[in-house]
C-alpha cells in the first residue's frame, strides 16, 4: 500500500485532494502536511495523521518521509497569481527553492513527486487556442516563470537521477468546498457564492475573456490517475495539458441564471488580473494527456453549475 505525503494539505486543492487519497487508499496511508499557522482542522485532522512538511525546511520534511515511510508525495506548495505578483521572492522561495528540497529528498528516499503546474506557464506569444502541449513558453509573471521551472527542475530529476516525477498544467480549479485564494480564476468561485447568497456579482475579469477552468473533482482525478498511471506511456510526464471546459464570465452569468434569474452581475475590471488572464490560453489541447494515461473530464459547465449551486445551497443557507 501506498504511504502518501501531501505537501499543502489545508490549501485550496490540498484540502481536498489529502480527503480523497484517503478516501482511496485509506486514512492512516494518507500524511496531512502542514506549516506553523496553517494546521489541518475538523475533518482533515482527525481522519488521518499530519506532520510537518514547510518545504523550506529540508530536515523538517527528511523527518516526515522516514517516520512514515513515505513513497510518494503531492507537492502543493505554491502561492497563487496574484498573491505572487506581490510577493515575488517568497513565491521563488516557496515555488522553486522548495522543489529542489523535495526533489533532493524524493532522489535520496526513493519517493514518486507530483508538483502541478498551470495555465499560468504560457504566455503572450504562446497560441491561445487549442494550445499544443509541445509550443512556447515565455510567462511574464513570476508565478507562470516559476511553473516553466517547476516542469523543467521535474523533467532533470528524472532524466538524471530517475525520480519519478509527473504533473499536470492546472486550468482555474472551481470548488464548492474550499473558497478562493488568490488566483486570477476566483472570479468563476466568487460568483457562485454571490448567486447563492442572492447578492449582485462585481466580476474583474472582462466580459469575452475565456479561460480554461475545472471543476475539482476533475482535478482531483486528474491529478490521482497521473500518479497511478503506467510509466511505460508516459512520453512527458511533466506539465500535461488537461482541459474540461472555457468560459468566459457572459458564459457562466448565462448559465448560473438559467437556475437563479434574478441574479445580476455587472464589470469592475482589475488591471492586474485582467493582465494575467490574457497571458493565459483560451483552451488547451489536452489530447497528450488522454492518450498516455487515460485522461477524461467529467464535468462540463452545464453539469458543474447545477453540483454547485445546489451543494453551496445546502451549506451557506442553512446557516
Amino acid at each position: 500500500m501506498k504511504k502518501i505525503l501531501v505537501i499543502g494539505s489545508t490549501g485550496q486543492i490540498g484540502s481536498e485532494l489529502t480527503m480523497e487519497l484517503r478516501k482511496r487508499y485509506g486514512n492512516d496511508n494518507v500524511v496531512a502536511g502542514y506549516i506553523p499557522g496553517a494546521e489541518p482542522k475538523g475533518e482533515l485532522k482527525e481522519s488521518g495523521p499530519s506532520a510537518l512538511a514547510d518545504v523550506t525546511r529540508p530536515d523538517e520534511l527528511s523527518e516526515a518521509i522516514k517516520k512514515h515511510g513515505i513513497d510518494s508525495i503531492y507537492n502543493l506548495a505554491a502561492l497563487l497569481s496574484v498573491v505572487a505578483e506581490k510577493k515575488p521572492l517568497l513565491a521563488w522561495k516557496i515555488g522553486i527553492d522548495g522543489l529542489l528540497n523535495i526533489l533532493e529528498l524524493a532522489r535520496e528516499h526513493g519517493c514518486a513527486v507530483f508538483t502541478p503546474s498551470s495555465i499560468g506557464s504560457f504566455g503572450l506569444n504562446t497560441p491561445h487556442w487549442m494550445t499544443p502541449q509541445d509550443t512556447i513558453q515565455r510567462p511574464k509573471t513570476i508565478y507562470g516563470v516559476s511553473k516553466v521551472t517547476t516542469e523543467l527542475l521535474s523533467d532533470y530529476y528524472h532524466t538524471k537521477y530517475g525520480v519519478d516525477t509527473r504533473s499536470v498544467r492546472f486550468p482555474g480549479i472551481i470548488s464548492n468546498v474550499t473558497p478562493p485564494g488568490g488566483g486570477t480564476t476566483d472570479y468563476a468561485v466568487d460568483i457562485y457564492y454571490y448567486a447563492v447568497r442572492g447578492e449582485k456579482f462585481t466580476c474583474p475579469i472582462k466580459q469575452g475573456t475565456l479561460m480554461d477552468m475545472m471543476y475539482m473533482p476533475d482535478a482531483l482525478n486528474a491529478a490521482i490517475t497521473l500518479m497511478e498511471a503506467d510509466p511505460a506511456r508516459l512520453v512527458h510526464r511533466n506539465g500535461f495539458n488537461i482541459a474540461s471546459m472555457s468560459f468566459d464570465p457572459e458564459e457562466i452569468y448565462k448559465e448560473i441564471k438559467k437556475h437563479r434569474p434574478e441574479f445580476e452581475m455587472v464589470y469592475d475590471v482589475d488591471p492586474l488580473k485582467q493582465s494575467i488572464a490574457e497571458s493565459w490560453p483560451d483552451k488547451m489541447d489536452d489530447s497528450c494527456a488522454r492518450e498516455e494515461w487515460g485522461w477524461r473530464p467529467t464535468y462540463d459547465l452545464a453539469t458543474m453549475t447545477v453540483d454547485m449551486l445546489d451543494k453551496l445551497s445546502a451549506r451557506l443557507l442553512k446557516k
